[in-house]
């Protein structure tokens, strides 16, 4: 009933952007803001190797932090524990929670070397707003989006508002809220930190990190499906194939991305992790 009520609601609003863009005031809003900001001179033309392996690392840690994050919230009983070898009071842990705060860090140096790179080869211009005309260049995106008149993708040069404002919000201000409240829940926060603690409840902390994590969900759903859906071939290649060209070359290597995802996906249980985990501590039950 629920999924008939969202499909219902779907078409209802594709039936009113596309009457909307009937609209003279609204085609001549489209003709103004065609969906997409011009760059800074000098912004850099297509996307780098060192992108797209960025971009797999972090698919990769963010796939199996979603899962484990998911996991350490509905386990009821872990299936085994993890004792550090540091600190005068070390602090047991499921093994479900040490492998989510592990990819959580290599998640974290993979971000902090991906906007190092960014600023250093000027990529940080394709995903960060320079223009205040981002915003309504993104509505206009948007209404083309929910009308299903897409806007012309042409993401080897430059992404849409839409696209833009979607990816700096995700890098500059859910990656650091996913990174700030995780560190507050995590066992790494110091403990005697008394005033620390009180001005940053671990309720706050808790309060925002489901929330991103949700956030991030919607975003991958969406960007892949987007990806998909505007052009396949030539997208992947962008990413994977480091060429703007279509062909199936970024697509093979896509594939073979997804099953190192899936590899890692199942190869995330106890079985596996145990021998990992004791290399850094003490695993028991």
């Amino acid at each position: 009933m629920v999924a008939v009520a969202l499909l219902v609601l779907m078409a209802a609003v594709v039936l009113v952007a596309r009457w909307l863009v009937t609209l003279e005031p609204v085609q001549g809003f489209l003709a103004q803001y065609p969906g997409e900001s011009e760059l800074p001179h000098g912004a850099p033309v297509g996307i780098p190797a060192w992108l797209g392996w960025q971009h797999f690392f972090n698919v990769f840690f963010m796939v199996l932090i979603i899962r484990s994050g998911w996991q350490v919230r509905t386990q009821r009983r872990p299936p085994a524990s993890w004792t550090p070898r540091w600190g005068a009071n070390p602090k047991k842990i499921s093994i479900t929670l040490w492998l989510h705060q592990s990819l959580d860090i290599l998640w974290l140096v993979n971000g902090a070397i991906f906007v190092v790179l960014l600023a250093a080869t000027g990529q940080w211009m394709r995903v960060v707003p320079t223009s205040w005309d981002v915003i309504p260049n993104a509505l206009s995106a948007a209404l083309q989006y929910v009308s299903l008149d897409w806007p012309t993708e042409n993401g080897w040069v430059n992404y849409n508002s839409l696209q833009v404002l979607a990816y700096f919000v995700t890098i500059f201000i859910a990656a650091p809220l996913a990174a700030v409240s995780g560190f507050r829940m995590s066992a790494m926060w110091p403990a005697k930190a008394k005033r620390l603690s009180s001005a940053y409840p671990i309720e706050v902390a808790r309060a925002m990190h489901f929330p991103v994590m949700l956030y991030f969900v919607g975003f991958i759903v969406v960007h892949v499906t987007l990806v998909l859906a505007t052009g396949a071939l030539r997208n992947l290649n962008h990413m994977y194939g480091g060429q703007d060209a279509v062909n199936w070359f970024g697509f093979w290597i896509f594939f073979a991305s997804l099953l190192v995802i899936v590899g890692g996906w199942f190869a995330a249980r106890p079985l596996v992790l145990a021998p990992i985990a004791s290399l850094f501590g003490k695993v028991g039950r």
